[in-house]
């Protein structure tokens, strides 16, 4: 499958509409992944041709001809958005993401809206209700979660890029099993306006691409303030695409703890160990440190996200839209078979979970102190930034599993253990392809820099990916 990509593989492409062409044939092709909910192929059509006119005319924006899918959190106004829930089935938006708005201004193509674990919660997309996604690599295994379908579709040209939603790794970690390019930048520097909120201190909008150029382009687009996302960044973002060449020498910091994991995959230690060892020869000072708190990380991670799941999925009642208990009899139950009948068991759990965190004589004892051990990872990272200009870890203690193969949540969540250190801090992390395991399967190297560092992460890793 060709996936021409017009800021690299093909910059000097002149017929939009065979682009699309190749993109639709693509997704009808590898249907069998599942990675779309909606493919808009009509409307992609016409606009396709509305931008060709304006490449002939040289009046076409910055990503014009550039293909881009859409995770199914994202608002698309008069489009479908569902969150991969059942409770949001047949639901139609009102109004558009600003990231969305951003790239169509600029002559972007949505194809559609792709696949996803229930309202971001999950790490194998196997918890959508319109069923799992299979990895493109091979079909036997996840595609990673919860941008599970945005990963399948980039890896398998179905489009150029994907727009993902990266709460706990949700980016990060199907990037790592597909094979590409996922990048989480630092929290608020993209507007979460118009995505359906999972957990809102988390919550970022991330970019999963073939290759790093067209990641820096699209969040030079999208980055920046939004008066409609009060916690959006004020600073001004920047010319990420135009400076993509490293030419220092870094100081780079790897965690013991995380190299030393019992849940890591040796293949995986052997793929960062060897690209430490490249490092060092090219003159890069590369660091050991503990981090003692790596394990604390998911527990607070997940007492976090769950208390806000649990506020932030309360607006799913079956009043004000989405699904409705035809079986229901009154008022309570209407509520009560609503949301039993419309969400999925994962996100169940979670909403009972962050309700038992919230419930009174439990606030102090879990979340509070799940608060006040975030700030002090966040502290430590902070430190280390002061001297070292980025952390390198897995992305993931294993390359792509079985479908099917994790029975209970607590082995799940161990897939997560090493994106959410960058999560609960809100530093940019970004997973790049870091070779294969003895099974063709690709392992991914994540890289972490300092809030609002992106423009030096990118060009870090587009430099570490040649590096063999």
């Amino acid at each position: 499958m060709k996936n021409l990509s017009p800021y690299s593989e093909n910059k000097d492409f002149k017929d939009i509409n065979s682009i699309l062409e190749t993109c639709l044939k693509n997704i009808e092709f590898q249907k069998k992944l599942n990675a779309f909910i909606n493919v808009y192929d009509d409307e992609a059509i016409q606009n396709a041709q509305t931008i060709q006119n304006k490449i002939n005319n040289k009046k076409a924006g910055k990503l014009a001809g550039m293909i881009i899918g859409i995770k199914d959190l994202f608002c698309y106004k008069n489009h479908p958005v569902t969150g991969g829930s059942k409770i949001l089935q047949g639901f139609i938006s009102k109004l558009t993401a600003t990231c969305i708005n951003k790239v169509i201004n600029e002559d972007a193509i949505i194809i559609g809206n792709q696949n996803c674990d229930e309202f971001g919660m999950g790490s194998s997309n196997e918890n959508s209700f319109y069923g799992p996604v299979l990895n493109p690599i091979d079909q036997s295994k996840v595609s990673g979660g919860s941008s599970g379908g945005s990963a399948a579709a980039v890896k398998s040209g179905m489009c150029h890029v994907s727009f993902g939603t990266d709460t706990g790794g949700s980016v990060r970690q199907p990037a790592a099993f597909c094979g590409i390019v996922g990048l989480k930048p630092t929290y608020s520097r993209i507007s979460r306006f118009g995505v359906l909120a999972y957990a809102s201190s988390f919550d970022t909008v991330g970019i999963l691409s073939q290759n790093i150029e067209d990641c820096a382009k699209i969040l030079e687009v999208v980055a920046g303030k939004d008066e409609l996302d009060n916690t959006s960044y004020i600073g001004k973002p920047l010319k990420y695409s135009d400076n993509l060449e490293f030419n220092e020498k870094a100081s780079i910091v790897y965690f013991k703890e995380t190299l030393s994991h019992n849940g890591l995959n040796i293949e995986i230690k052997e793929s960062i160990k060897k690209k430490i060892e490249i490092l060092k020869s090219k003159g890069h000072k590369v660091t050991e440190l503990s981090f003692p708190m790596l394990d604390y990380t998911l527990p607070l991670y997940y007492i976090l996200t769950t208390a806000e799941a649990s506020a932030n999925l309360s607006r799913y009642d079956g009043i004000r839209y989405g699904y409705r208990s035809p079986n229901a009899t009154d008022l309570e139950s209407m509520y009560i078979l609503t949301r039993t009948e419309g969400f999925g068991i994962e996100v169940k759990r979670r909403i009972l979970l962050g309700t038992s965190v919230l419930s009174e004589g439990y606030y102090d004892a879990y979340y509070g102190k799940a608060q006040k051990v975030r700030n002090i990872i966040k502290n430590y990272f902070n430190k280390i930034f002061q001297s070292h200009d980025f952390i390198l870890m897995p992305t993931t203690p294993t390359t792509a599993f079985e479908l099917n193969a994790h029975k209970d949540p607590i082995s799940m969540y161990l897939s997560d253990l090493y994106t959410v250190p960058a999560s609960v801090t809100g530093i940019p992390a970004i997973s790049i392809p870091n070779g294969q395991d003895k099974n063709g399967l690709p392992i991914g190297l994540q890289v972490c820099a300092n809030d609002f560092e992106e423009q030096k992460l990118l060009a870090f890793s587009k430099y570490l990916m040649t590096l063999n």
